[in-house]
């Protein structure tokens, strides 16, 4: 991972001005210790020791030191940490300075006051806190008043780091077009202008004869890129129905539009896969969606540019914990009614397929059922110049094979699933990830602004 990808927090404790200081580091020191190496491949935490005494922020002529050494870091996300009362006027005009994420919470107060000695009164300053905040219009999160060293303290920390994730990967966004929308798709229609109204959101369209003349050079050469490339496919998998030619092409393929992102900044993309690259090289290009699916650069099918977006979403939140399948919402399962096929032709990543499976490149397409486990999909759409999104969450479950790369889904409550999908803005493309991320998906919804669409627990009443 590039230090540039890396989500960088700026922590600011607060403290009230005539409160002990001493007090005040201790609970400083409470918080690094427990978030000090959360998730360290993905975070980077920026600290105020340099700039305010004893590393807390309460003297007014230490905000612009603050300010100054936030920006130079470019944090995209602020912990505020109410060590006391705190001193709201000192930490809103930070705030002010930064469109990010903002993440509220003060450690829980031990005792309260007493003649001999002055409290805390954490959670009272934080009342005070949100109230300023709210007023300056400053979107926040916030964890309750909890112990530090509680389970709901990290899962509080680590779900905002989540959100902010995503609410970073959609600002500067770029996504690759890679051919045109096929014909019949007329679902996938998506607005570029709105997006880079809305969200900043580029479409970069590559070069379909570039990438076409590069798979072909690349190829007749069986170059040592392209040879490794092979011998991974081999090892993982049956690759016994692919020729040689035919899998120096997947891999020159693969190698191709990699780099061909990378050079661009391109997060995701979206793909002409339906006929495209089966005319023009003799083969499903599915397992290099498998491919840079596990390399972080997700890639849509048949030409979704909403769905791209809803990928880099999915990649955002899970922070690394998981790849990202694209899918289909294709047929309910036979005997469970809240049961779902969960399907594409096979450009689910290799990393998430069950290991007690079988495992198979054919036509270019990965063939294997994914593992068991906590799966959540999720949808960004729009309809009317209005973006919403939706997620739902639920588990991997028994169900009868099928070709191409696939997995059956239960949710809680299936039809009310289908009937948000039904009435849109939503169609039949999901990014899936394994793991619980609603709450995550849906706080992000708050800051970005997108509209969250809530999944009920049983169909609307006709």
């Amino acid at each position: 991972m590039r230090d540039r990808d890396k989500l960088v927090v700026g922590v600011l404790p607060v403290k009230r001005g005539f409160l002990s200081l001493e007090v005040a580091m201790e609970e400083k020191d409470k918080l690094f210790k427990a978030i000090k190496g959360v998730k360290e491949d993905f975070v980077t935490l920026v600290d105020v020791d340099d700039v305010c005494e004893g590393g807390v922020l309460f003297k007014l002529d230490e905000v612009q030191p603050v300010v100054d050494k936030f920006r130079k870091a470019e944090i995209d996300a602020l912990f505020i940490c109410h060590c006391d009362f705190g001193e709201e006027q000192a930490l809103v005009k930070v705030a002010r300075e930064f469109d990010v994420p903002v993440l509220l919470w003060g450690n829980r107060d031990k005792y309260p006051n007493t003649f001999e000695m002055r409290g805390r009164d954490t959670q009272c300053g934080m009342f005070a806190s949100t109230k300023v905040l709210t007023r300056n219009k400053i979107t926040f999160s916030y964890i309750y008043n909890v112990d530090v060293e509680t389970d709901e303290f990290m899962d509080g920390y680590v779900n905002f780091l989540r959100t902010a994730n995503v609410v970073k990967a959609m600002k500067r966004l770029k996504i690759a077009q890679i051919g045109m929308r096929p014909q019949p798709f007329m679902s996938v229609i998506a607005s570029e202008g709105m997006l880079v109204e809305k969200f900043g959101v580029e479409v970069v369209p590559f070069s379909v004869p570039a990438i076409l003349r590069s798979v072909e050079e690349l190829a007749a050469a069986k170059g040592s890129q392209v040879q490794e490339e092979m011998d991974s496919f081999k090892e993982r998998m049956d690759c016994s129905q692919m020729t040689e030619e035919q899998l120096a092409k997947i891999a020159a393929l693969k190698i191709t539009i990699r780099n061909m992102m990378v050079e661009s900044d391109c997060r995701a993309g979206a793909l002409e896969c339906w006929s495209l690259f089966s005319r023009e090289i003799g083969l499903a290009p599915c397992m290099i969606v498998s491919e840079l699916a596990d390399l972080g650069l997700p890639l849509s099918c048949e030409m979704d540019i909403n769905g791209a977006i809803t990928s880099v979403i999915a990649d955002a939140v899970t922070l690394g914990d998981s790849a990202v399948f694209f899918a289909d919402l294709t047929i309910r399962h036979p005997e469970n009614d809240n049961g779902e096929l969960l399907w594409h032709c096979g450009p689910f990543p290799y990393s998430l397929r069950d290991p007690d499976k079988s495992a198979r490149m054919i036509n270019g397409q990965a063939t294997w059922e994914l593992k068991k486990g906590d799966i959540t999909i999720l949808r960004f759409d729009d309809i009317g110049g209005e973006y919403s999104v939706i997620a739902t969450e639920g588990k991997a479950i028994d169900g009868p094979e099928t070709t191409g790369s696939y997995v059956w889904f239960e949710s809680p409550c299936w039809k009310s699933l289908e009937e948000k999908f039904i009435f849109g803005p939503y169609i039949h493309h999901v990014a899936g990830v394994y793991g619980n991320y609603s709450r995550a998906i849906e706080e992000a919804a708050r800051y970005l602004p997108i509209k969250w669409d809530e999944v009920g627990t049983g169909p609307r009443s006709l």
